[in-house]
């Protein structure tokens, strides 16, 4: 008599019975399209076919902290009548205790934002880094708090550099008080790379259950003057494995809502000018042609 074994499904089997298919909602970082207003931008964002705009909320930006109840409201309602939305906004939200920060947090919520990503920290001089740790947490754990009162969701994302968050264990620390729901990490593979060269799929599989939006953008180590530096590149042109990391996602069932960066130089625009010394057009196509890989990119993996 013959035995029928139990069918058990390989570990690639168990991984895609919760793949994450279907395309990604790719939202256009509002820093690179500051020369326009926000009504302009949200239709550009549309005519380009973004499903959002990232919305600058902080110094510099867009919406300026300190303008938050009056401008926000404002500049959603102007995204909206553009055809475009907002869901994200990029702040540096430090501090409840920090009025401005509070009042960004609760306008937001109350008019449809759904996450923002906060400032980063910096280690104090004066301290050993182990306290500054602390220090972050407790902050982070009380911003948690404030966005379960307002419904809102909060985000850290790793930067290649010195400040806290170069580290995917430094944000794995941060993060150990605050409530999950409320407070995640926004994940910029970009800077996982430069900083975890060959790890740094380490770093997506010890916060995968944390990533709430992602950060997509690209670079290549470059010999300039004598001396290699990280020089950023269109999508699909550098050193990241969309590939591999597409893959990853998929394979622990994620597909967060992406902020797209161009960082590559397009006459001030990667920078976040209010005024650019090329036509508009250069830099409209360049994230035409970005989304249009970042969507291949995923459809392959």
């Amino acid at each position: 008599m013959a035995i029928i074994a139990p069918w058990i499904p390989s570990p690639i089997n168990a991984l895609n019975l919760k793949r994450a298919d279907g395309p990604l909602k790719v939202n256009i970082f509002s820093k690179h399209l500051q020369f326009l207003n926000v009504s302009d931008a949200g239709q550009i964002a549309a005519e380009l076919g973004f499903d959002g705009l990232d919305l600058t909320v902080r110094p510099k930006g867009h919406i300026l902290p300190e303008n938050v109840k009056s401008d926000l409201p404002a500049a959603i309602r102007d995204i909206q009548h553009s055809g475009s939305t907002c869901e994200m906004i990029t702040t540096a939200i430090t501090d409840v205790n920090n009025a401005n920060d509070l009042e960004i947090i609760k306008v937001a919520a109350n008019h449809g934002v759904r996450f923002y990503r906060s400032n980063w920290f910096k280690y104090h001089k004066e301290k050993p880094m182990q306290d500054s740790i602390r220090i972050y947490r407790q902050k982070i754990r009380e911003l948690g708090e404030a966005n379960k009162k307002y419904d809102i969701i909060g985000c850290y994302q790793n930067h290649a550099g010195t400040s806290i968050g170069s580290s995917y264990w430094e944000i794995k620390q941060l993060r150990e008080t605050v409530d999950p729901i409320y407070f995640g990490t926004q994940y910029d593979i970009r800077h996982a790379m430069a900083e975890g060269g060959l790890s740094w799929s380490n770093g997506v599989k010890l916060l995968k259950d944390h990533i709430k939006t992602i950060v997509l953008k690209d670079f290549k180590w470059e010999k300039v003057k004598g001396h290699w530096e990280m020089v950023n590149v269109p999508i699909g042109e550098g050193m990241v494995d969309f590939n591999t990391y597409f893959t990853l996602l998929k394979s622990y069932g994620l597909k967060p809502p992406v902020s797209l960066h161009l960082e590559y130089p397009l006459g001030g625009a990667e920078k976040g000018r209010y005024e650019i010394n090329v036509d508009q057009k250069i830099v409209f196509d360049a994230m035409k042609k970005d989304l249009a890989a970042v969507r291949q990119l995923w459809k392959e993996a």
